[in-house]
């Protein structure tokens, strides 16, 4: 006679299924509610940006702090709603070089209640590693990147001009503490600046409309000298990059570039000196650029923020901002029609 398995062998195999599943969820393998992407806001304002998925051997994560680009961190562990990760960083609140301030220590975070991501790190000042502090901030998780729009779908409204050609109004410094190297002149919005080299601080302005915006098409034109290096942000979030043809920065921070973001499919840039035609569409978290004429990023997801902007919260409007802290710049021609339809 064929004999049966034990009835409590279904119950040994469901316990050892169970202790499966939750190791490898608490080794990063699983669905776990940190995966995504998620906002801070620094001290100083300028934004922080944190990235989680899953990997082969593991989770992943690249972080972006105040400048630059996103880079990957070291040693991440997640357990249940807390993560653990690395990476060293030095950075200048507010753009002070007298406060420059490193980070070694790990970072650690936890879910709040509230479905927020509490993130904490000592640093201290580059001068005094003695004064160490810890630094508390909490994040928002993004949406879900939505589904590419269809173009040919979407309806602008009327053109509007930003800039009047004659003065600064409808802008002003993103930070009134700094100075400002702006001024209108026979059309032309100028910015003169001493700086000469990429470094990612300076001591001149950022300027920005004072008005705020969601999804539109942005119109403009801008004279970079050569080796020059200036940015338009998109909602003050997203660096469409403003070099010239030959600089030093090329690929995915060269011309036509959302910098550090989406690399352009030809370097469509004019020399040094020459005035280029940024049309610049971004729309559902969509961005198209087209450089004088060409289409160097066609309808491309924007994964995130990029660094030196005023947030990194996508669901948010923001205004358009032109990078002054930077070299030397000029900008014509600057004309927004927002998405109405």
């Amino acid at each position: 006679m064929k004999m049966g398995r034990p009835r409590s062998d279904w119950k040994v195999g469901l316990f050892c299924w169970l202790i499966g599943a939750w190791a490898a969820v608490g080794a990063g393998d699983g669905e776990s509610p940190l995966y995504g992407s998620w906002a801070f806001a620094l001290p100083d304002g300028n934004p922080a940006w944190l990235r989680i998925e899953p990997g082969e051997e593991g989770p992943l994560g690249a972080l972006l702090w105040s400048v630059g680009s996103a880079r990957p961190v070291q040693d991440l562990t997640i357990e249940g709603d807390t993560l653990r990760f690395r990476r060293k960083l030095k950075w200048k609140p507010g753009g002070r070089p007298d406060e420059e301030r490193a980070i070694e220590a790990p970072f650690t975070g936890r879910l709040t209640d509230e479905g927020m991501l509490r993130l904490a790190v000592e640093q201290f000042p580059v001068a005094h590693p003695e004064r160490a502090e810890t630094l508390v901030l909490e994040g928002r998780k993004m949406p879900a990147m939505p589904p590419r729009p269809d173009l040919e779908a979407v309806k602008f409204g009327d053109p509007l001009s930003l800039f009047n050609g004659k003065d600064l109004t409808g802008w002003k410094l993103s930070n009134p503490a700094k100075k400002s190297g702006w001024r209108a002149e026979n059309g032309v919005l100028i910015n003169e600046t001493p700086k000469t080299d990429f470094s990612a601080y300076g001591e001149f302005g950022n300027l920005v409309t004072e008005a705020t915006f969601e999804d539109f098409r942005l119109t403009l034109e801008y004279n970079v000298p050569a080796g020059g290096n200036s940015g338009v942000y998109l909602r003050g979030m997203y660096e469409a990059q403003v070099v010239d043809r030959d600089s030093r920065m090329q690929g995915i921070q060269g011309p036509g570039a959302i910098f550090g973001r989406i690399e352009p499919s030809e370097n469509a840039g004019n020399p040094g000196g020459e005035w280029n035609r940024y049309v610049l569409t971004l729309v559902d978290r969509h961005v198209t650029v087209e450089l004088n004429g060409q289409v160097v990023i066609d309808n491309q997801p924007l994964e995130g923020c990029t660094g030196g902007g005023i947030s990194a919260d996508d669901t948010k409007p923001g205004p358009i901002l032109f990078q002054g802290d930077h070299t030397a710049v000029k900008y014509r021609g600057i004309v927004i029609e927002e998405v109405v339809d």
